[in-house]
């Protein structure tokens, strides 16, 4: 064994025991934590202070011998800082300081005398994921639009209403992601479909007729590739698959087709052209179940929440990280800008969990703390 390789043991074995010093003082700096949450709670303090972190922070980083690590030290004490807050929103939980969720627990969804409003007509995804979720004699209403069905929630024209949020090739319904801040509804259920498109039109056209075909902009992303193999069609966008097989059977016309369900096909006596034009195999799309009411169910495993953000280095990690402190699996994260802030966005997350839960109740509290606007969307 040569000098260097000697040296090199030696440097890490020096490493190793400051390694262990800096764990033990970490772990004595979250007792003192721990004491300053006893405090606050004592006091009626709030645990984030702002601008004190700030000046700790930047009193920290100059301590440090040259800029590479005062940038390392402000890093450092950050996210020490940031773990600290997460202790003490703990401790605050487990007295009870943690505030109450609005939201009531049942062991079902109620269900008697219930309406359903669904947007497009019979023969539209929706339709399919209503009947899918709630059986085929629930009571129910179509609606032209999407805003129409939160108004029909909001009205008390309906009780739940079947969106459309997500397809697995497409991406999400971004229009309905708008529309759950904007009401104040709750996600109470899903309904994942899967998703087959076909190509219809009138029992005596056929392909070489065909100029312009009508189908919801989600139905023409998701079939991009097979209408790129026909330049010549038109694609025109419609409210709904469904709809635009109707239109295509009122219409009369030898030359138009729709892109739908082949459940469309029957109801509104259409031939299919071609059947499966979908992109993927594994199509699907994700209906999400909405309500007035802020209610979930004693089994409900997903929750759903939105929130906003300063807009500052490291805001979207600490948020997120109350996650992972209270062992809860994030499922997805999107994004959507909020109109009246420029450059700044709401962020949508799903995770794990019940809202009864210790550790989701953790979470949310010490994501309240930190964020602005946060709402929970539902938990189903």
């Amino acid at each position: 064994m040569d000098n260097k390789t000697l040296d090199l043991l030696e440097i890490r074995d020096q490493i190793d025991t400051i390694d262990k010093e800096i764990v033990e003082l970490f772990e004595k700096r979250m007792q003192l934590s721990a004491d300053v949450a006893e405090y606050k709670i004592s006091n009626n303090k709030e645990v984030l202070d702002p601008k004190r972190e700030k000046e700790k922070l930047m009193t920290l980083e100059h301590y440090a011998s040259n800029s590479f690590n005062r940038v390392g030290v402000y890093e450092l004490f950050r996210q020490m800082m940031a773990m600290s807050r997460k202790l003490q929103y703990r401790i605050l939980a487990e007295h009870g300081k943690a505030g109450n969720i609005s939201f009531r627990k049942v062991s079902s969804l109620p269900m008697q005398k219930a309406k359903v409003v669904f947007q497009g007509v019979e023969g539209a995804y929706s339709f399919t994921a209503m009947h899918s979720f709630f059986g085929e004699s629930i009571e129910n209403y179509n609606v032209e639009t999407w805003r129409d069905a939160m108004e029909a929630i909001k009205n008390g024209d309906a009780d739940y209403a079947v969106l459309p949020i997500e397809n697995s090739t497409a991406g999400i319904v971004a229009d309905i992601y708008d529309l759950l801040v904007e009401y104040h509804h709750s996600i109470v259920g899903e309904q994942i479909i899967q998703v087959d498109h076909a190509l219809m039109a009138l029992k005596n056209s056929t392909l070489e007729d065909i100029k312009t075909v009508y189908s919801h902009p989600q139905a023409l992303s998701q079939c991009k590739k097979f209408l790129e193999e026909h330049p010549e069609w038109k694609a025109e966008k419609y409210l709904n698959t469904a709809m635009a097989a109707k239109k295509v059977k009122e219409d009369g016309d030898l030359t138009q087709a729709a892109i739908a369900s082949p459940y469309a096909a029957q109801c509104f006596g259409l031939q299919i052209l071609k059947p499966h034009v979908f992109s993927s195999q594994q199509n699907s799309t994700r209906f999400i179940i909405v309500s007035k009411e802020e209610i979930y169910q004693e089994e409900a495993g997903k929750i759903s929440v939105c929130f906003e953000i300063p807009h500052e280095s490291g805001s979207l990690y600490n948020t997120l990280s109350h996650f992972i402190y209270n062992d809860l699996n994030m499922t997805k994260i999107e994004s959507r800008p909020i109109p009246e802030k420029k450059w700044e966005y709401r962020f949508f997350v799903d995770f794990e969990g019940n809202l009864s839960d210790s550790g989701v109740k953790n979470a949310l509290y010490g994501i309240s703390r930190e964020v602005n606007n946060l709402r929970i969307l539902g938990n189903y």
